[in-house]
């Protein structure tokens, strides 16, 4: 089990393959991580169940790059459309 609260402002994010995808904004609640904005100005979603580590100063996801930047969400898990 993760600890989130590790999960710190600023951690590079980085695929199964140990390259960086994305940088850490903040934590989104309890279960999701809320990403800096990319190069287009859009920030973007992923579930802490991804995390596999935190080890290292990184947040490390099971899954390579591509699939993970396939599978983020655009918008919060939290969000609720009224």
């Amino acid at each position: 089990m993760i600890n989130t609260e590790q999960i710190q402002p600023d951690m590079p994010v980085v695929c199964s393959q140990d390259g960086q995808f994305a940088t850490v904004d903040h934590m989104e609640g309890p279960g999701t991580i809320k990403l800096k904005k990319d190069e287009t100005g859009q920030h973007h979603y992923i579930p802490v169940s991804w995390v596999s580590s935190t080890e290292g100063g990184k947040v490390k996801v099971d899954r390579p790059g591509d699939k993970a930047m396939a599978e983020w969400s655009s918008v919060s898990p939290n969000y609720i459309d009224e």
